[in-house]
């Protein structure tokens, strides 16, 4: 990075924007002023001489835009219900802006406002969607002609206990909305929609036994990015074997995708939290090479630890890192600075070659499969 200082505000103090905040910090790059509508939220987090807190509630337009006025960029990391009031403030203010959104229709209005932004549009700047585009696209390219690509990913607990065998590693409401909303993906080359919960599939990593099924939102942009190049193409959410028979169960069976507010409250009421998980990515993609039909795969696993004295779940770690370098990438004129940048679009190397990418380096060896990190 140069010797200057970038204004930067995080809109969301939740434990992924908290470790937004602590890593741009950290750098010495950026000051940060840290925005939620929960002031007891901003008062947890530690004082800083290069942060600022801002206690705004999101819905008053005018407090926003004058925000992000004074700002290089603004990092959504809201519920994704709140994505289209920021990227509007950041469209209308030329304030470039990045988003963690898994939520279809919210990327949508992000596009729409790209096409006539003054700045950089960025959406979809996490794990997944965001980094498992980057390494999917990465493998393909090494292809002469796509025949399948099936993207997978999952946060999971180390220890699960319960019937779930899963723990709440991040949003809630993140959860419940990949569950229920439709998919988009790429059968037999056309663009089609289809069930959330639906084509289980399973497979091993390191001897232990995971099953995958499709989720919404993951997939990112690739389905248009790589419409006609692809027969096949989906994303699918990596869990413990039985998981998605119980969601099933409680989301059509008992309909509580009808009840989304009961359902969360059950959930954080009944089911623990934990800082103890694993994030596995798992991309296998087959085509042709030179004649012949090949298959490539990508496999890491990436564990929660400590960053700067405070212990940080995977999830948070491979969440905020994306966000981070993709920032980071964007100040150091590595991106377009205007309109719509995809996650496809940023080369692996130079992403992982970021301090903050860095986080995703492989250091398993047993993982790796084919792709050039």
């Amino acid at each position: 990075m140069n010797k200057n200082t970038y204004n930067i505000a995080i809109i969301g103090a939740g434990k992924i924007g908290e470790t937004i905040c602590d890593l741009l910090l950290t750098s010495g790059d950026y000051h940060v002023t840290l925005t939620d509508s929960n002031a007891a939220l901003l008062e947890r987090i530690p004082d800083h001489p290069m942060l600022s807190r801002c206690h705004l509630d999101i819905n008053d337009a005018d407090g926003l835009r004058t925000l992000l006025q004074a700002q290089f960029a603004v990092l959504s990391a809201t519920p994704f219900y709140l994505t289209h009031l920021i990227a509007e403030a950041a469209h209308d203010t030329g304030t470039h802006y990045l988003d963690l959104t898994e939520d279809v229709a919210s990327t949508e209005r992000v596009l729409e406002l790209a096409a006539t932004a003054r700045s950089a549009m960025i959406p979809q700047c996490g794990l997944a969607p965001g980094f498992i585009s980057i390494v999917t696209m990465d493998i393909a390219r090494e292809f002469d002609a796509l025949e399948t690509i099936r993207m997978c990913v999952g946060a999971l607990p180390q220890y699960p206990s319960n019937a779930l065998n899963y723990n709440l590693t991040w949003s809630t409401d993140g959860v419940i909305n990949e569950y229920c909303e439709p998919c988009v993906c790429i059968e037999k080359g056309q663009k089609v929609l289809s069930p959330a919960l639906e084509n289980l599939q399973h497979f091993s990593l390191d001897g232990i036994n995971y099953e995958t099924f499709n989720t919404s939102g993951g997939i990112g942009t690739l389905t248009d990015t790589l419409a006609g190049k692809v027969s096949n193409l989906s994303y699918q959410t990596i869990r413990y074997p039985g998981h998605r028979d119980v969601m099933k169960i409680l989301l059509q069976d008992l309909r509580l995708s009808e009840r989304r507010d009961l359902l969360k409250d059950v959930l954080e009421n009944s089911v623990p939290a934990t800082m103890q998980d694993v994030v596995l990515i798992f991309v296998t993609v087959s085509g042709r090479q030179e004649g012949r039909l090949i298959q490539k795969t990508y496999a890491n696993k990436i564990y929660g630890m400590e960053i700067n004295g405070v212990p940080r779940s995977a999830i948070q770690i491979t969440t905020a890192s994306s966000i981070c370098a993709t920032l980071d990438l964007l100040v150091a004129g590595q991106l377009p600075d205007q309109g719509l940048v995809r996650q496809e679009d940023i080369p692996l190397q130079i992403f992982l070659q970021n301090r903050f990418g860095s986080a995703y380096q492989i250091h398993h060896p047993q993982a790796l499969g084919g792709a050039s990190a």
